[in-house]
């Protein structure tokens, strides 16, 4: 078996390495890492929770422990698509960086330039940054890109879902023709290979997976879940999902739960929170003070349950996620993979289970599609108790109905008693108008009884008008 020692690396960042616990590399370090040494372009695709960070952290570090960087001239370039992923691969740089005296600054959003502009001025061994953020710097003359001796873009893909690519092309055109390029994803969508043609020089490929596949040690499952009514479905999703984490129990140590939109996120982490869930939000709208603290919250396992956007869904290391839900099911089927790529990582077990409702499960069967596997069906864990409370209601509605029902005809059969005889003299009369609408077994049963039990109108008071009492004597008499 490969071992870390046997990759050439500098001494100082194997000494790093123990110290981090790493004993062995990854098939896509192992694969990576020698050509990225060469100086070669890498173009790298894997899964996600494979050390893709690592396998181009660790080379690049052993190229840039010789030499210095200039102010305002970084060395080499790491382009992240969200904030708390570029935070991530610096921390990773710190971590296999500390016996080797390189100098990096983090350019993301959220952030002070000034503050950004003292490091940058200082000179940077390692830039890492979101495109966005280091374009702003460029136009505003404090940065120039003419030094950069590796640029490395991470979760190329995502670059590409989030309208990144016309910014990576222009940053690449602002960088050397020499540079050495390496490309890292866990999937390739014919736009990003257009790229790789683009801007990588004859790269060495390591595809260590099938494309778009999932951890074999993740355990999945789907809720085909269909609302009583659409007004109520979205509540109803919701205790859906927390009849789902009530059911994992002490299995659930920790959980993503992701949304497609940033409302939901809200609307789902308060409602958790109502129901004494464990939970906060993390989305693109947030500051970013907060957004760090939720994610430092949840990295330390002092926050259990987090409700995230796909902002949290590429590339967040936190190696000790149980569980992943996903709220919805997500607009694109590479993102499925992603998602649930945050538990089962590094080896261990993890599980995922998502919730469809009748309109995404077109879009569910483009994931089984692209994952070449059929997610089992899992049952609705609040279906029984939704059954019981629907019984329950049923009897303390019947007997209002009954009422109304009995009512309802005794009204109608009275009224034609004292109204059979005049709709032929008054035809015009309102009251002409009702009785002629009954039914004449009706009004035939009602005048026998009334006949039969006293001499007296039935259901009329003193009021009654004198030709309808002059009609019935007549009708006695005859």
């Amino acid at each position: 078996m490969t071992k870390f020692s046997d990759l050439n690396l500098n001494t100082k960042v194997l000494k790093a390495i123990d110290e981090a616990g790493y004993e062995s590399p990854t098939p896509i370090q192992a694969g990576a890492i020698p050509p990225a040494l060469e100086g070669r372009d890498v173009l790298g695709i894997a899964q996600t929770g494979t050390g893709k960070t690592a396998s181009f952290t660790l080379p690049l570090i052993t190229q840039l422990a010789r030499g210095r960087a200039r102010a305002r001239m970084p060395r080499s370039l790491v382009l992240c698509p969200t904030r708390e992923l570029a935070a991530q691969v610096a921390e990773n740089f710190d971590t296999y960086a500390k016996y080797v005296k390189l100098s990096k600054a983090l350019l993301i959003g959220g952030v002070s330039f000034k503050e950004q502009d003292i490091l940058i001025d200082k000179g940077v061994d390692v830039l890492i940054a979101t495109p966005g953020r280091l374009l702003d710097h460029f136009e505003r003359g404090k940065l120039i890109l003419n030094d950069v001796k590796v640029m490395v873009v991470d979760e190329a893909d995502r670059m590409l879902d989030m309208g990144f690519i016309p910014d990576i092309e222009r940053i690449f055109g602002l960088t050397p023709f020499t540079r050495q390029t390496l490309f890292f994803s866990a999937t390739m969508a014919p736009e990003i290979e257009r790229i790789t043609n683009t801007f990588l020089s004859n790269p060495e490929r390591i595809e260590v997976a099938r494309q778009a596949t999932a951890s074999e040690t993740i355990t999945q499952g789907v809720v085909m879940f269909k609302g009583s009514r659409k007004d109520r479905e979205a509540s109803e999703k919701r205790k859906v999902l927390r009849g789902l984490i009530d059911a994992e129990g002490e299995k659930l140590t920790n959980a993503i739960i992701f949304c497609n939109r940033k409302t939901d996120v809200d609307i789902v982490a308060k409602s958790l929170k109502k129901y004494k869930y464990d939970a906060a939000p993390i989305h693109g709208d947030l500051d970013q003070s907060q957004r760090t603290r939720t994610l430092d919250g949840f990295r330390n396992g002092e926050l259990r349950i987090l409700v995230a956007s796909d902002v949290a869904a590429r590339g967040l290391d936190v190696p000790s996620v149980s569980h992943v839900f996903n709220f919805d099911v997500p607009g694109h089927p590479e993102d499925y993979v992603h998602r649930i790529g945050r538990t089962g990582r590094a080896g261990r077990e993890g599980k995922a289970i998502t919730i469809c409702v009748p309109r995404d499960e077109k879009q569910f069967d483009a994931v089984e599609k692209l994952i070449q596997k059929d997610i089992p069906r899992l049952d609705n864990p609040v279906a029984k108790p939704a059954k019981t409370e629907e019984t329950a209601e049923k009897p303390a509605r019947a007997p209002r109905t009954t009422t109304k029902k009995t009512e309802a005809p005794a009204a109608v059969s009275d009224a034609p008693v004292a109204e059979e005889t005049p709709a032929k003299a008054a035809p015009s009369t309102k009251s002409s108008s009702r009785s002629s609408s009954s039914s004449s077994r009706s009004r035939s049963s009602s005048s026998r009884s009334d006949r039969d039990s006293s001499n007296k109108v039935v259901g009329l008071g003193d009021h009654t008008p004198s030709f309808i009492e002059l009609s019935f004597e007549q009708r006695r008499a005859s």
